[in-house]
C-alpha cells in the first residue's frame, strides 16, 4: 500500500490494542485507540470512546468516576463546615 503522507505530516498514532492507525485517546486510560478497538460511553453530557481493556475491567460508563470526584468534593465541604463549625463555638 503506497503511503499518503507527505514530508512535513507527523506520523500517525497507533492503536494499543492491534496496531492499526489510532481515531484518538481512550477516555479512561488514555491509551491511542482504533475504532474497532473501543466503545462508546453510556450517558452523559459528550460521547467518549473507552478501549476495550478498560470495558473489560470497569464497563463502559464513565459514572465511577464521576462517583470518586464528587465524594471528594463533599469530604472537602464536610471538613470545611466542620472548621466553620468548631470556629464559631470557640469564638462564643
Amino acid at each position: 500500500m503506497p503511503s499518503l503522507m507527505s514530508s512535513g505530516d507527523p506520523p500517525s498514532a497507533r492503536c494499543a490494542m492491534c496496531g492499526a492507525v489510532a481515531a484518538g485517546p481512550c477516555a479512561r486510560c488514555r491509551r491511542p485507540v482504533c475504532a474497532d478497538c473501543c466503545e462508546l460511553t453510556d450517558g452523559g453530557a459528550t460521547t467518549f470512546a473507552v478501549c476495550s481493556g478498560c470495558i473489560r475491567r470497569g464497563g463502559s460508563s464513565l459514572t465511577p468516576g464521576y462517583r470518586q470526584l464528587f465524594g471528594w468534593l463533599a469530604a472537602i465541604v464536610l471538613a470545611l463546615a466542620a472548621v466553620a463549625t468548631l470556629l464559631v463555638l470557640l469564638r462564643r
